[in-house]
């Protein structure tokens, strides 16, 4: 028998733990899938509206969303745990509850709480995902809907089981939904992110790839001048 060198032997060690996770991780320029829309939505009569969403680093969350038509303002922060360790450098050990989200402000008259679900589970993130997002790993960057009224939580749990129910993702969904107890804004270097750092490598491979994904499948739902904070 022919001795493998140690090193051969802790690579090939090193493989078959994290090759697996390596092939079933999805990518940016793979989240471009169609899928239908919610059977029932929420109804309302009001010129403006808010959702929080969850599904991984809230800078990509908050480019993609700023490119919305009928969204007004989107601001990162965190929801999910108390105030006091809502703080990136607390958040980011994954013990304080939180998760990293994004605050969308938008016009129920022209994009519903239902077609921001439509565009949260195709092209902004993967749902099937357990408590990560492409590099990212940890319950802050898990999947999930803070809902703001009860008719959000009642059309974002009906959406994920029948989404469920058609079998539109090759692994059952992921996302959690619970009501929104708060949400705190984060830092003022994270908002507005992707725009100010768009050449960052991160930003590049993990980011920019979801927001063509949105202009190329939902068309009429893009618009090409995202809306900043910093216009605000």
């Amino acid at each position: 028998m022919t001795i493998k060198p140690l090193y051969l032997v802790m690579a090939a060690a090193a493989a078959a733990v994290f090759l697996p996770t390596l092939m079933s991780r999805t990518y940016a320029g793979e989240l471009n899938k169609v899928i239908p829309a919610p059977v029932s939505d929420t109804a309302s009569t009001g010129s403006t509206e808010v959702a929080v969403l969850a599904g991984g680093c809230f800078w990509g969350q908050q480019g993609v969303f700023a490119h919305v038509n009928g969204v007004s303002k989107v601001v990162s922060g965190y929801a999910g745990g108390t105030k006091q360790t809502a703080n990136y450098d607390q958040v980011s050990n994954g013990t304080t509850g939180h998760a990293e989200v994004v605050e969308i402000t938008y016009d129920p008259r022209k994009v519903t709480f239902g077609q921001l679900l439509r565009i949260y589970f195709s092209v902004a993130h993967d749902p099937t995902e357990l408590n990560r997002q492409g590099p990212d790993t940890g319950t802050q960057y898990r999947s999930e809907i803070f809902a703001v009224t009860p008719a959000q939580e009642a059309t974002a749990r009906a959406y994920i089981a029948q989404l469920d129910a058609a079998h539109v993702f090759a692994a059952p969904i992921a996302t959690k939904v619970e009501p929104l107890k708060a949400f705190y804004p984060a830092e003022a270097y994270h908002q507005d992110y992707l725009f100010l750092n768009p050449g960052e490598a991160y930003i590049r491979v993990n980011d920019l790839p979801k927001i063509a994904a949105l202009k190329q499948v939902w068309p009429d739902s893009y618009r090409e001048k995202p809306v900043l904070l910093a216009q605000k």
